[in-house]
């Protein structure tokens, strides 16, 4: 019985210990739109759309994870990667939303001559 406990902890810090092989990608920079220049917003979106990528990356890294796991996983394994979704998730909401504020901002401070 000793043995199986061991071997279950083992198993367990394993469990954990690969949940952090997925590496969250650096959060992308967005500037201000009412001071930046077109070229400014236009490399600020290319580096968005890399984080984009690699957030969704990263996302399904945490759904491998949390798949490998299987039924056996312990309940604060599948919590973790659920919380690391999540919060995923929500930080790529966060950019997408904060990057859509600066286009109108550099739109409301550069309007179309008509």
């Amino acid at each position: 019985m000793k043995l199986l406990k061991t071997f279950g902890l083992v198993v367990a810090s394993l469990l954990t210990i690969s949940a952090f092989a997925c590496e969250n990608p650096p959060m992308a920079s967005v500037p201000d739109g009412a001071s930046s220049t077109m070229d400014e917003l236009l490399a600020a979106q290319a580096t968005v759309k890399t984080y984009m990528a690699g957030m969704e990356e990263y996302l399904a890294c945490l759904n491998e994870e949390l798949e490998s796991g299987g039924e056996e996983a312990p309940a604060q394994f599948k919590s973790l990667m659920v919380t690391r979704h999540n919060s995923a998730v929500s930080e790529m909401e966060t950019i997408a939303a904060s990057f859509n504020e600066e286009i109108q901002a550099y739109r409301a401070a550069n309007p179309d001559p008509e």
